[in-house]
């Protein structure tokens, strides 16, 4: 698989800004109005390179208007993990 030498490779902290915009605009605004609104210039392809990492964990999903929906549930992941058919799977066997 070749990489395209036009892809944007972004930084954690770009990452994380474009997250926390999904995160207290979730539902609300689509691809183009997000972009418009974060608090820093990102270039259009690394953006487009966060959105589809992001969709790739899923931490985001779009619906059918594309407005950006912010789907990942800590509370929940964590809930899951302290189960013990789940912690069993994790821990080093003896």
């Amino acid at each position: 698989m070749r990489k395209n030498p036009y892809e944007r490779s972004p930084t954690l902290s770009t990452v994380l800004m474009v997250e926390n915009m999904i995160d207290k605009h979730s539902g609300e605004l689509s691809r183009t109005e997000l972009w418009k609104k974060l608090p820093k210039k990102v270039m259009w392809q690394t953006y487009v390179v966060i959105l589809d990492y992001l969709e790739s964990i899923n931490k985001i999903a779009f619906d059918r208007k594309d407005k950006i929906a912010y789907i990942w549930n800590p509370g929940l992941a964590r809930k899951l993990r302290a189960r013990k058919e789940i912690s069993a799977c994790t821990s080093p066997q003896k």
